[in-house]
């Protein structure tokens, strides 16, 4: 999710640096946009600091910036691939101007240049607030569709007491989510999810491992973290990135990610296994690299330990999803999968149909259940499909008659 983040010239622009790292524990990436006004409150550079990027506070990129065609049209690329715009502060001056369509720098142009939802959260002198100007321009904003996040009653800066003060980062973090349709219905749940291949060394040079990319993991790390989780992705090799909110965990093996998954699922309420883990190993890998010698090379290899079934077998109340990565029978390997590692869920596709198979940004996913269920999902964007499970997952909680269903065996109590 991407947000532009629009901070006017008050008092209060202090507090979007709070809103951007809050924000950010939601997965969204923030763009800010500042006005003339509000860098005499706050400097630009703790906003670059907070997101890591360039903050906007020019229509065409300042004085000493080269004038160009990206320069000029940069409000219309960010109003075309933000998919919110917050206003916090949103002072009456800047307020006024979005009612009236004045559009005389960046922040009022970028309003009028996208259709993304837009959220606004005053924060102004009680009687600027109250003063039927003021009043008839937000009324005019809602009427439009924009959200209005009201200010709190209470001492404000100028030194009198009233309505005018901005909203909680909270109360404006929650419209943010709200808007762009985050939740949070796994707030109660510590979810492990494991990712990427695992490698089992040959010799010191090769070893066998599988075209797993990670991206399926890494897209449910960050689908049940936006909807409240708390997530440890337990993660083989990959070139991705952990998912901002992530507690991160590093394998290598089969063997390393079987202890990791044992140690964090004994205080979890679920399991997901999007990991492709290698299902044999050498059994003696070579301390020395293998030389070629002419003739073929025979190796013995042995199973690695079966995570899945391990864990699934004393998982009690708490929930199992596995993946079955398959490429003939699909439904039949999926539904003997099931059975045999008794999971709850086990999430199938066929990697050789297009648009599913490894290392693509999409996937085409079929999610079978231990009542019988077989939810079939047409080709979408991985992190999608991340939600997909996620709401089956849900399903299967909501299913479980007793109330410590979902709650830690170690402590008794949900996290």
């Amino acid at each position: 999710m991407r947000v532009a983040l629009g901070v006017s010239g008050g008092v209060a622009a202090y507090k979007a640096a709070e809103l951007v790292r809050r924000l950010q524990q939601e997965g969204i990436y923030v763009q800010v946009v500042m006005t003339e006004g509000a860098q005499k409150f706050i400097t630009p550079l703790t906003f670059a600091a907070l997101t890591g990027q360039k903050v906007i506070t020019e229509m065409f990129g300042g004085e000493s910036a080269d004038a160009n065609v990206e320069s000029a049209i940069e409000h219309i690329a960010v109003a075309q691939r933000i998919d919110l715009l917050v206003v916090a502060p949103a002072t009456a001056n800047t307020i006024a101007k979005m009612a009236r369509g004045i559009s005389d720098d960046f922040l009022t142009t970028l309003y009028l240049a996208t259709t993304a939802p837009v959220v606004v959260a005053p924060a102004m002198n009680v009687n600027m607030w109250e003063h039927p100007a003021t009043q008839e321009n937000i009324d005019t904003l809602r009427s439009r569709g924009a959200f209005v996040v009201p200010p709190e009653e209470g001492y404000l800066a100028c030194g009198m007491t009233g309505a005018g003060r901005l909203a909680s980062v909270e109360a404006i973090a929650q419209a943010v989510c709200g808007r762009l349709g985050i939740d949070h219905d796994l707030g109660n749940e510590t979810i492990v999810v494991t990712a990427g291949p695992t490698c089992e060394d040959l010799d010191p040079v090769r070893y066998l491992t599988n075209r797993s990319s990670g991206k399926m993991g890494y897209a449910l790390a960050q689908a049940a973290v936006r909807r409240g989780a708390r997530v440890i992705l337990i993660s083989g090799p990959t070139r991705l990135a952990p998912p901002q909110g992530v507690e991160f965990v590093s394998v290598r093996t089969t063997e390393q990610m079987h202890r990791a998954v044992i140690e964090q699922f004994q205080n979890a309420t679920a399991l997901i296994m999007a990991a492709a883990v290698a299902d044999y190993r050498p059994v003696a890998p070579q301390a020395k690299k293998i030389k070629r010698k002419g003739e073929g090379l025979t190796l013995e290899l042995e199973s690695t330990p079966d995570i899945l079934a391990d864990v699934a077998r004393d998982k009690g109340h708490r929930i199992v999803v596995g993946f079955a990565a398959e490429t003939t029978n699909v439904a039949e390997h999926a539904r003997g999968k099931l059975e045999s590692k008794q999971a709850d869920l086990i999430v199938a596709n066929d990697v050789t149909a297009e648009g599913s198979g490894f290392d693509h940004d999409t996937n085409i996913i079929t999610v079978y259940g231990r009542d019988g269920s077989e939810k079939e999902f047409p080709r979408m964007a991985k992190i999608d499909a991340a939600h997909r499970i996620l709401d089956q997952l849900l399903a299967v909680r909501d299913s479980m008659k007793t109330a410590p269903a979902m709650q830690t065996p170690a402590s008794g109590r949900a996290r």
